[in-house]
């Protein structure tokens, strides 16, 4: 299959311009994307934007990653109720840099005639004059042409700042920039750029003569209508300090049968035989979840490692109850706190431990574990208690061997109850 083809069967179109995909058979070009600086770190509604650039490279044409330093100071006003906080050289300067990083997990930078490249747009903005800009390029476009545009019609409204409102004009003069000096002759994005790499296209046509192309996918939701990406402690992150491998695992573990099906699609490359042959495994037996399975570790080991992977897989047996004493202590701090972060936590002072601590002194007065000690007891001699996943009687003494990394306890009171004992 060619590039929109692929693209098409995977859910991933939403607008093309016409003859796009016989512009794109007629030898290779470059395409970009651009992504404002917003953060340090791409969370996973950038994926698809990257995916159209790896399916594009493996295509044989040219992708460019345009890194807004200078649309980053502004803010894209599409289809947003308000205007955002703005950006400083420096804070772009970094996020720049780290997202960098990032992208290299996605696209090949090496050598070669479709070698992935990152711009940044400040580069050839930077020196161009307010005057300048309004003479060479903001001629072209009317007022009319840009107050049509279903992005800024909703902010008009309530209020649009100038600079606001002339964001469309920068990026037209980013998509015209790559036209003359790279050869790029599409961009794509999410749908609601459509109307700001329309009027690149526009702008093209205007100044050169020539002919753009744009393509945009889908802006993706879940099922039930709620905001890809998002969960209760906000975006789902790229950068590892920000939302750990185990908690990224999870977020794909954890989808519905049929945003799998939507997702398996969009975020992998794995094959369209592969694929149909994985849902009809899957329709057959739902409940081993095999399209959740393959979309975590497919993502998990792309955006962090075949290690953090087999990792959070491990975690993940050990918070379901099929975890050993040997696995929990293999785990790193920082995926230990991941696994169980928001089990209650208890602060007990090393000292305690140096001569050893009765069990149930540990769980009813030490901490509230137990209500009383006699509960505590009853349930130790039922054998419903471990310590580090290893069962406990009522006369088990607690000393400092038994600390995980010489700092904590994990307490498993049943099935389903964690504890966490921090000793300092």
């Amino acid at each position: 299959m060619n590039f929109v083809e692929e693209l098409k069967w995977r859910g991933m179109i939403h607008d093309i311009m016409p003859r796009t995909a016989e512009m794109l058979e007629n030898g290779q070009i470059s395409a970009y994307v651009g992504i404002d600086p917003t953060a340090d770190s791409l969370h996973i509604g950038h994926l698809v934007s990257l995916m159209l650039l790896k399916h594009l490279q493996q295509n044989g044409h040219k992708p460019l990653v345009v890194i807004g330093g200078s649309t980053g100071m502004i803010g894209d006003p599409s289809f947003k109720s308000e205007e955002r906080n703005l950006l400083t050289l420096e804070e772009i300067t970094h996020n720049l840099s780290e997202i960098k990083k990032q992208l290299s997990k996605f696209l090949n930078f090496d050598s070669g005639q479709n070698a992935a490249e990152v711009l940044n747009n400040y580069d050839w903005t930077k020196n161009y004059t307010f005057l300048e800009f309004i003479r060479d390029i903001g001629k072209h476009i009317t007022v009319n042409y840009m107050v049509a545009k279903d992005s800024v019609k909703k902010r008009i409204a309530s209020g649009i700042s100038f600079t606001e409102f002339s964001y469309q004009l920068l990026q037209g003069f980013d998509y015209l920039h790559l036209y003359q000096t790279k050869n790029c002759r599409l961009q794509m994005g999410g749908s609601d750029q459509w109307g700001n790499i329309t009027t690149g296209v526009e702008l093209i046509r205007r100044v050169t003569g020539g002919e753009a192309f744009g393509l945009t996918c889908p802006l993706i939701k879940k099922a039930d209508g709620g905001k890809f990406g998002k969960t209760e402690k906000g975006n789902i992150w790229l950068d590892a300090t920000k939302t750990s491998p185990y908690s990224f695992y999870q977020f794909w573990l954890n989808c519905s049968d049929e945003d799998s099906k939507k997702y398996i699609r969009i975020f992998t490359l794995l094959s369209k035989e592969e694929i149909e042959n994985m849902e009809k495994e899957h329709e057959s037996n739902p409940h081993l979840r095999i399209l959740q399975k393959t979309l975590a570790k497919e993502l998990t080991v792309c955006v962090h490692s075949e290690k953090d992977y087999q990792a959070s897989v491990e975690a993940s047996k050990i918070l379901f109850g099929a975890g050993t004493a040997e696995s929990l202590s293999a785990l790193s701090k920082e995926m230990f706190f991941a696994v169980f972060e928001g089990v209650p936590q208890y602060n007990i002072a090393v000292s305690k431990f140096q001569d050893g601590i009765n069990i149930v002194e540990l769980l009813a007065e030490e901490t509230d574990i137990f209500a009383s000690k006699g509960e505590a007891r009853r349930m130790l001699k039922e054998n419903g208690v471990s310590i580090n996943k290893v069962k406990v009687s009522d006369s088990s003494i607690v000393t400092l061997k038994e600390l995980i990394n010489n700092q904590y306890l994990l307490i498993q009171k049943g099935k389903k109850n964690y504890y966490v004992i921090l000793v300092h």
